[in-house]
């Protein structure tokens, strides 16, 4: 078995109560290691709306090429794209990433404000549900590091991810096919290339069993994150996975950590490699893998100064010790929207151009 990733799990129901003492946990989870598993969400968003929208999904990448071409991806990155698309990690890539995906932008009165595939659109009114509630989500745990942080006033952060305000924010639908059907796949190539996420914080819901997300620890080593860490393998529904993006790093000086992750075919291995990290036990990467992911951005032209707060100006790590080996640690930019049109024009070549 290899050597999985130690990331806290964290009850943030309200039937827990202590405000203080989860969102202490939250930040202290979030310092050391970019990522926390939260449970208990019901509340928030129910197993049913996380059920329906994995069947969804399915049924969307399964619709003709066609129906899905006519919604391609463009410059305001919604849309589909299909395999080799999108370089994650263009600096290491031989090819783009093995996978699909579909990014769904704001939604109106219940409808997409883009072109979406004829054969979801009787699930359009659920989206658009399933997508405000995981930005409530979001906005719950922005909350919450802005108490732990000791932020004046403690919902800085959550101001500044306003529904009503353009913004980044994106639900992403993810397709990553059997290794099988993938034979032009060489042995160093990656499902997602080696990253860390555009905005503030990230939700990824996952289907238990399906291997491949890793994550780069302080040594330098690819560690597997299991769907269901233990003591959560009971539960109704794996846990949400969260993790910090740039600009809560940037906001923060990086003392949050905004943590490099990939997703990988490694089928095998126990971690002495530090380039094969191996699987958790019970799952497997032989099979598709499907996973959603909310990606939280504040408004657009939200700056990224760091934030008044005592414990961030008294950090003395900085954004590159924080985040070593983070290409994206050091602050390049001014505003949200600027860092979200930076990563997008390196990851998308072929839309924006190879001389970007």
């Amino acid at each position: 078995m290899a050597n999985t990733a130690s990331i806290p799990v964290i009850d943030i129901s309200e039937s827990q109560g202590d405000q203080a003492r989860i969102a202490k946990e939250l930040v202290d989870a979030a310092a050391e290691y970019g990522f926390v598993y939260i449970r208990n969400t019901g509340e928030d968003i129910s197993l049913a709306q996380v059920e329906h929208a994995f069947s969804t999904a399915k049924v969307l990448f399964q619709s003709p090429l066609e129906d899905k071409q006519r919604c391609k991806i463009e410059e305001n990155n919604q849309g589909w794209s299909g395999m080799h698309t999108e370089t994650l990690d263009p600096k290491t890539q031989r090819v783009g990433d093995f996978k699909e995906g579909f990014n769904f932008g704001a939604f109106t009165n219940g409808k997409a404000t883009q072109p979406i595939p004829k054969s979801i659109e009787p699930c359009e009114v659920d989206l658009a549900a399933f997508s405000e509630s995981c930005h409530e989500l979001c906005r719950k745990l922005l909350l919450l590091f802005g108490i732990g942080l000791g932020v004046e006033p403690s919902d800085f952060f959550n101001k500044a991810h306003s529904p009503d305000e353009p913004s980044g924010s994106i639900l992403r639908f993810l397709y990553y096919p059997p290794p099988s059907t993938t034979p032009l796949a060489e042995e160093a190539d990656v499902r997602a290339g080696a990253h860390s996420d555009y905005g503030s914080v990230t939700l990824l819901f996952r289907l238990k069993g399906q291997a491949g997300l890793e994550i780069l620890t302080p040594s330098n080593r690819w560690a597997p994150v299991p769907v269901c860490p233990p003591g959560t393998e009971k539960d109704p529904s794996p846990p949400i996975l969260v993790n910090i993006g740039d600009l809560l790093s940037y906001w923060t000086n990086g003392l949050l950590r905004s943590t490099v992750h990939r997703v990988s075919f490694a089928s095998s291995g126990t971690g002495q490699d530090p380039n094969v990290a191996g699987v958790a036990d019970g799952e497997s990467t032989t099979d598709p893998r499907y996973s959603i992911a909310y990606f939280c951005h504040p408004a657009n032209d939200t700056p990224l100064t760091a934030v008044p707060s005592e414990r961030v100006h008294k950090f003395q790590g900085g954004l590159a010790t924080a985040n070593a080996g983070n290409p994206y640690a050091e602050r390049k930019v001014l505003t949200a929207d600027e860092h979200l049109k930076m990563r997008l024009q390196a990851s998308y070549l072929q839309m924006y151009g190879n001389d970007e």
